[in-house]
């Protein structure tokens, strides 16, 4: 089914970036609404690899804002066969070094985030913060674990696909979808103890043109959730058999959802109008803006604290239990807070309509 854009759109391109895009802006349902939302989003990818490679070339391709790419290894000859955005003279250097070259040939625009580490347990939650998405790309299921469960906490969509030999799997996990939308996760395809131990590419080898046309399919699920069109592969497992020229899917149901059973609604967070600011201030009530750098440099709402999204995810509890009215662009950052500072005990609120219903209204107030 389909999902509302998972991000905000900037307010403008630049006229390099318009024009660079063009083709994209001219596509039914995208538009130029949906290239700036590409803009705005940032995408964290695991795996600088076989599958990670095809996806940074089409995300910065795609005009998407903001990249972190995360991968601890080095350049090998044997990788060029597949991870197509290293050359020979990349041979013994950081993979991650590649994804920063490549994007800004592509797209001098799109800002790459190097992170030169393997993602685990103990900083997962650091690595993967800013991000409005992740896109896994790895090669072992202990790894794929890991991301699934920083994913999973920060309620974030995943973008998730293997492959090995002549096969892929793709499809789209997420803990906290909008409304109406069952939450599919890793473990609901793989339950726990399922999985004994996989063979390496290195032992049976893995089709490397098939890499191209998975990273391909990992790139458009994530331009499809960020911009709100088409139908997601959310509850659905696209399976790919390269050597038949075959496709595929199966349905993934939640283990938590039943056939009489009603699956469980996110928290509703209380929304109040821009009429209703004014009397919230005068109560003693917080205005927290949880928008970027870029986004409060051109105006805030008079007497809010500005702390960016990611500073309000990593430690909630430390607002107490204030009143807290939450602001962002539009709304939908808005409410990602003020469900985690309820959870953490404080009295949040989302202004409805965020800074877009301020500026609307402000000169009449």
């Amino acid at each position: 089914m389909p999902l509302p854009p998972l991000v905000e759109p900037v307010a403008a391109l630049s006229d390099a970036e318009s024009a660079r895009t063009a083709r994209h802006q001219v596509l039914a349902g995208l538009g130029e609404v949906g290239q700036r939302r590409l803009r705005a989003a940032h995408v964290a990818v695991v795996g600088a690899g076989g599958l990670g490679a095809p996806v940074v070339l089409a995300l910065a391709a795609a005009g998407v804002g903001e990249i972190t790419i995360i991968d601890d290894d080095d350049v090998e000859l044997s990788n060029l066969q597949r991870q197509i955005m290293h050359r020979h003279s990349d041979v013994g250097r950081p993979k991650v070094d590649s994804a920063v070259r490549v994007a800004a040939d592509l797209s001098p625009e799109t800002v790459v985030h190097a992170q030169r580490a393997r993602l685990a347990s103990a900083n997962a939650a650091d690595l993967l913060a800013r991000a409005d998405l992740v896109i896994d790309g790895t090669d072992t299921f202990e790894t794929r674990l890991e991301v699934a469960a920083a994913a999973e906490r920060l309620g974030i969509p995943l973008v998730w696909g293997v492959i090995q030999e002549f096969a892929a799997q793709v499809t789209v996990f997420w803990s906290a979808p909008p409304e109406g939308s069952d939450a599919v996760v890793l473990g609901d395809l793989y339950p726990k103890g399922s999985v004994g131990e996989l063979p390496t590419c290195a032992a049976v080898g893995v089709f490397g043109a098939l890499c191209l046309q998975a990273g391909s399919i990992l790139a458009m699920e994530a331009i499809k959730l960020i911009t709100g069109i088409g139908e997601p592969l959310l509850g659905r497992v696209l399976v790919i058999d390269a050597l038949r020229a075959k496709t595929g899917e199966v349905p993934l149901r939640s283990a938590r959802a039943t056939a009489t059973t009603r699956p469980v609604d996110r928290p509703v967070v209380p929304h109040i109008a821009v009429a209703d600011v004014d009397a919230e201030v005068a109560s003693g009530a917080r205005l927290l803006d949880v928008r970027e750098d870029a986004e409060v440099a051109v105006g805030m709402i008079p007497g809010a604290q500005h702390l960016p999204l990611a500073k309000v995810l990593a430690d909630p509890a430390a607002f107490g239990a204030d009143r807290t009215v939450v602001i962002c662009q539009v709304g939908a950052r808005a409410r990602r807070a003020a469900e985690a500072l309820r959870a953490a005990g404080a009295d949040a609120v989302v202004l409805s309509g965020g800074m877009d219903a301020w500026n609307a209204q402000e000169p009449t107030r």
